[in-house]
């Protein structure tokens, strides 16, 4: 399997003629990256639902990012320098939206999955839903491939679901004998992960699903697996606390990382591919340095955190807790989405 070369995040064809700032961020070195952030280490928060919010997903160009709540919304926000201002709230869905994502490479398209046992896709530009998928189960994962073609969710029944992009068709339906926990195509859209309840990582070829591996990754729950954006590596999470980082190639451990005490509950590469988030009900975000595993820093939070999300152009994190409303009703989700990466002089 040979692996495809990844194109510089500002737009550029080529490595060679990328952007400045993207060729200098590339090449810091771990104490650099560490001194970016002693003077960009600002968290800032911003009002989105009135619920816990589940998910949050930047747009391929970084200019907006959705997230997705109990309270049966999505929100988008605009990127406007170091702060976040809503555009638009989505309402449609009959329940939690319990994950989405954007299109590859059209930043206007993005997709919620529901428990309403639904999927809808929607449209930035005109601010409305412009396709209304019904599925069998309560959606809990959702994913778009690579090439923009297929999007893939799965249920709390452990089916997963494919739907051509295009037409808004469902083309297939796979049922699993095992707890399915998260889902994604790799970055060449030829093969297919699943984790799932056992621990392991289970391998598809794509488009014909045909069983490739099973990967014994974690002694416990394998929960959560993404790839990194220079298609080199892919990192799980899983209850027994530990990221383990994957060569794509070779489909081998190359480290751990097990700062966290409480089951991993979602990773995040940042755009370059030298840093992952990792986060639990540990009150802070682990941000490792990916190739020795050092910890770059760590962000303080007051709750659990259950999703996170790196900017795909700017050493950005987005991400959300369990936060309560303390000014008001401590017993209230707060329902904030929060920035961190931001300078201190902001």
């Amino acid at each position: 399997m040979t692996r495809k070369s990844t194109l510089c995040r500002q737009g550029n064809a080529e490595p060679e003629v990328c952007c400045g700032r993207c060729f200098r961020l590339s090449t810091m070195s771990v104490q650099e990256i560490q001194e970016h952030f002693k003077t960009n280490n600002k968290t800032r928060e911003f009002s989105a639902h009135s619920a816990k919010v589940h998910s949050v997903a930047w747009s391929c160009d970084g200019r907006r990012l959705a997230s997705g709540s109990f309270d049966k919304t999505a929100s988008v926000f605009v990127l406007e320098k170091d702060r976040l201002t809503k555009e638009n709230n989505y309402r449609g869905h009959g329940d939690s939206v319990d994950q989405l994502c954007w299109h590859p490479y059209n930043p206007d398209l993005f997709v919620t999955a529901s428990g309403d046992k639904t999927i809808r896709i929607w449209d930035v530009r005109n601010e409305k839903c412009i396709s209304t998928i019904s599925t069998k189960g309560e959606n809990i994962n959702i994913c778009w491939s690579p090439d923009g073609q297929t999007i893939a969710v799965g249920n709390k029944d452990d089916v997963v679901t494919f739907i051509d992009a295009k037409t808004h068709r469902v083309k297939g339906e796979e049922q699993f004998k095992f707890e399915v926990n998260e889902i994604s195509w790799n970055n060449d859209n030829d093969m297919f992960f699943l984790t799932n309840g056992n621990g392991c990582i289970s391998i598809l070829s794509y488009p014909d699903l045909k069983p490739i591996q099973s990967i014994n990754a974690h002694p416990s729950n394998c929960i959560c697996i993404k790839f990194d954006p220079t298609g080199k590596y892919f990192a799980t999470g899983s209850a027994d606390a530990l990221v383990s980082l994957w060569d794509v190639d070779e489909l081998v451990c190359v480290r751990c990382f097990s700062r966290l005490d409480w089951p991993v509950r979602t990773l995040s590469f940042s755009y370059d591919g030298k840093m992952l988030a990792s986060a639990s009900e540990d009150h802070f975000i682990d941000i490792a340095h990916v190739e020795t595993g050092e910890r770059i820093c760590e962000v303080q939070c007051e709750s659990p955190t259950f999703t996170v999300a790196w900017h795909p152009k700017k050493y950005l994190l987005a991400f959300a807790c369990d936060d309560k409303d303390g000014k008001y009703d401590n017993s209230r989700e707060a329902g904030t989405v929060k920035l961190f990466g931001l300078s201190n002089e902001c």
